[in-house]
């Protein structure tokens, strides 16, 4: 049986789909869901609190596709099928995405993102571990948000037939080379050139260290703080 949240929320996703968010008013969300306009302040706070709850609802279906994909022994090429679905949801469903990441709220992230940002994290954190991340957990999160945010809003605004689909391509491609290195030789392999180790070699190493710090029990706290530190500085080359 559906609950009025849900029938409120129901409304305003209509109305989302229909106008954009300037469809989405207290007085047409009341009409629409057959409620008093107090109801909705009542259960969800204020109209933000309804837009939050309306993008959570959109964005239901991308953060299920996020986690079906699964992991693959490749962490880098789950995370380019992560972009590509990333992408792919806000050219589907433009308003919703619109209303997630069009208007930044400085110290503000809305509940879908956060969620969404949460899925990023883990992906990096994989790469991290696998001793093929050329920077920070921190920064390679921060920079492939930027980068798939700004795209697909770039494309979103362009009509239909002005899409470029190897904008995403080439967009996604120059972030992994930026963040990512490739895997580090096999064990037994050839050593480098004059038995030098590179610096992404040795970024990535720190970074996989890094990673696998909490689970690290022969040192103290502290200990554990100041090489997580070190280890920091490391991978920010």
């Amino acid at each position: 049986m559906t609950t009025t949240r849900e029938r409120i929320v129901e409304a305003a996703a209509a109305l989302l789909d229909e106008g954009g968010r300037e469809a989405i008013s207290t007085r047409a969300v009341s009409a629409a869901a057959g409620v008093q306009a107090p109801t909705i302040y009542r259960l969800f706070g204020d109209k933000q609190g309804l837009l939050d709850a309306v993008a959570s609802h959109g964005f239901v279906s991308y953060l299920d596709g996020k986690m079906s994909l699964g992991h693959s022994e490749d962490p880098v090429e789950d995370l380019r099928r992560g972009w590509d679905l990333h992408v792919g949801f806000g050219l589907a469903h433009p308003a919703v995405y619109t209303l997630i990441y069009g208007e930044p709220r400085p110290g503000v992230e809305s509940p879908a993102a956060r969620a969404a940002a949460e899925v990023l994290a883990g992906q990096v954190r994989r790469i991290a571990a696998a001793g093929r991340l050329r920077v920070s957990e921190e920064r390679a999160a921060h920079l492939i948000h930027a980068a798939g945010c700004g795209l697909t809003l770039t494309l979103i605004a362009l009509p239909p037939q002005q899409r470029d689909p190897a904008l995403s391509v080439l967009a996604r491609e120059s972030i992994l080379a930026a963040v990512t290195s490739d895997p580090p030789p096999a064990a037994g392999g050839a050593a480098p050139a004059g038995g030098v180790v590179g610096a992404d070699a040795v970024a990535g190493a720190a970074g996989a260290l890094r990673t696998a710090l909490p689970e690290v029990t022969v040192l103290s706290g502290a200990e554990r703080a100041l090489l997580d530190e070190w280890l920091m500085r490391i991978a920010k080359g």
